[in-house]
């Protein structure tokens, strides 16, 4: 039989989740009301899974997940919340849980859930599979976009690269050969063989270019 450890700092949720998980045959071996005490309740407990609720007042969810995670052998984790925006959801999946459900879930969904959690698989619901699609699609949009801007900036040289990389920051031709130790219109016969070579007219144009791919020159100091 499975063993759940149900942790929510409300008791109407704590009662309504035991309730409908013993219904559906899964043992619930101890209840937590705050993430602090999620960690002494699983050393005590043993559970297979914890249905970590993510909102608690004195230890959020999140936190919760990682200090389980960081334990020997430690339980699987599923997330649970009423509203779960994408952000949410990844979070709670990078903080390592296995799962992601809506307290709204139908009973017989989230029991499903929590034993193909408990033999090793994931649980997302509907909804939170498409925030995960979302977020990987838009990582992959992100990254296909540095890719290119990246490889554009491969045609300019190492010097007008490193000029160039000043250009988010602001810097006018003259504080930018400052700091390289040129002249200023050195710095500008650079930007402007830099800026032919990629087509483009404007030097925020360049900036953004630069920006996108993540060449940008360090934090200046002082």
């Amino acid at each position: 039989m499975t063993r759940v450890l149900v942790v929510d700092d409300d008791p109407m949720v704590r009662r309504l989740l035991t309730t409908v998980l013993t219904a559906q045959g899964i043992d619930v071996v101890g209840e937590a009301t705050d993430g602090d005490e999620v960690v002494p309740a699983v050393a005590e407990h043993r559970p297979d899974v914890v249905l970590m609720d993510l909102t608690m007042r004195r230890m959020g969810g999140l936190d919760a997940i990682r200090e389980v995670r960081r334990r020997p052998r430690p339980p699987a984790v599923i997330a649970l919340t009423s509203f779960g925006t994408d952000e949410t959801v990844v979070a709670a999946l990078a903080a390592g849980a296995q799962g992601f459900l809506s307290k709204d879930d139908d009973p017989e969904h989230i029991a499903n859930h929590v034993r193909e959690v408990a033999a090793g698989a994931g649980a997302l619901d509907h909804a939170s599979a498409g925030a995960v699609i979302r977020h990987l699609s838009g990582s992959q949009r992100l990254d296909s976009r540095r890719a290119e801007a990246r490889g554009a900036l491969d045609a300019l040289t190492a010097r007008e690269q490193e000029i160039s990389s000043f250009l988010p920051h602001g810097l006018s031709n003259r504080e930018i050969g400052e700091r390289l130790y040129l002249s200023e219109s050195t710095v500008k016969a650079h930007l402007g063989r830099a800026m032919a070579k990629l087509g483009i007219t404007a030097r925020e144009q360049l900036a953004v270019l630069v920006d996108r791919a993540g060449a940008t020159a360090p934090p200046l100091g002082g």
